[in-house]
């Protein structure tokens, strides 16, 4: 992950998404679980590649924040991007 994700020490990181098209970083995603929440961080790429961070987008547990990423994929899967795990 780039330098944009936070180092969480207390999180556990749940899984992490990395979503390209033709070749180019289009966004990443990475959910962590902290016990009483869970967090999930994105980084949204430019056109020229130039990260930016969105969110972090804050859920009460795992199963809805995992929701929240699956919906994101699924729509930049509609999009045309390669999604990977990391």
């Amino acid at each position: 992950m780039t330098g944009l994700f936070r180092q969480q020490g207390s999180g556990h990181e749940l899984f992490a998404r990395h979503a390209k098209r033709e070749g180019k970083s289009v966004a990443r995603l990475r959910a962590l679980d902290y016990g009483d929440s869970c967090v999930v961080e994105a980084e949204i790429f430019s056109a020229h590649g130039e990260p930016t961070q969105a969110g972090p987008y804050t859920f009460a547990d795992a199963r809805q924040a995992t929701a929240f990423v699956t919906e994101a994929v699924e729509s930049l899967m509609y999009l045309g991007c390669d999604v990977y795990a990391e």
